[in-house]
C-alpha cells in the first residue's frame, strides 16, 4: 500500500481537533475521529492508526507541527510576562481599580526576582521528642537566638519616696498620755 505523499482533509481536521480541540474543548481521539468525519463504528481504530507513527507518520508529524505551534503561541517569557503585567497594571491604573494595579506591580517585581518567598515545613511533634531531645532543641535554640534575647533581665532600683510610718498597735494610752 505504501506510505501517501501527503495529509488528506479529514487526516488534517483530524490533528487539528486532536491538537485545539473540538467545539466543547478538549477530545479523545474517538471524538476527535468522529468530529473529522470518520465512522463511528471505526472512529476508536482509526484515532489509533492516525496516532501511530508507522502507519500515519505524515498525521503524527503534523500533529507535532501543530503542537510545536501553539507551544510558541503560548510560551511565557520573561519579556513577554513582564510586559503583560505591565499593561495590565497600567490598564488597572486607568480604570482606577489600584489593588490589580498593585497586585500586577508585585507580580513583576515577583517575576523580576526582588521578591523571595520562603515557607518552612515543619516535621514532627514535641510529644513525639524525649526528654533529652527537648532539651537539646532549647538549648539549641537558646544558642541560636541569644543575641536577641535577654535572659537575665538586669535588677532595677525601685525609688522609695515613703517614709517609714509608725504606728500604735495599743489601744491603751501611754504615759505621756495621762498627763
Amino acid at each position: 500500500m505504501g506510505v501517501p505523499k501527503r495529509l488528506t482533509e479529514m487526516q488534517m481536521r483530524f490533528a487539528e481537533i486532536i491538537v485545539f480541540g473540538g467545539p466543547e474543548g478538549p477530545c479523545t481521539g474517538k471524538e476527535a475521529a468522529t468530529i473529522a468525519g470518520y465512522s463511528e463504528k471505526r472512529a476508536r481504530q482509526e484515532a489509533s492508526e492516525l496516532q501511530n507513527p508507522r502507519l500515519s507518520p505524515l498525521v503524527v508529524q503534523y500533529i507535532g507541527k501543530l503542537r510545536e505551534e501553539r507551544l510558541k503561541k503560548y510560551a511565557v517569557t520573561y519579556d513577554g510576562h513582564v510586559a503583560e503585567l505591565a499593561r495590565i497594571k497600567d490598564a488597572a491604573l486607568k480604570k482606577g481599580s489600584f489593588s490589580s494595579a498593585v497586585n500586577a506591580e508585585t507580580n513583576r517585581g515577583k517575576a523580576a526576582g526582588l521578591y523571595i518567598e520562603r515557607k518552612i515545613i515543619k516535621h514532627g511533634k514535641l510529644e513525639d521528642m524525649s526528654e533529652q531531645e527537648l532539651e537539646a532543641k532549647m538549648k539549641q535554640i537558646l544558642d541560636d537566638y541569644a543575641p536577641i534575647l535577654n535572659v537575665t533581665p538586669k535588677p532595677k532600683k525601685i525609688p522609695n519616696n515613703k517614709a517609714p510610718q509608725q504606728s500604735k498597735t495599743t489601744t491603751e494610752p501611754s504615759e505621756s498620755d495621762v498627763n
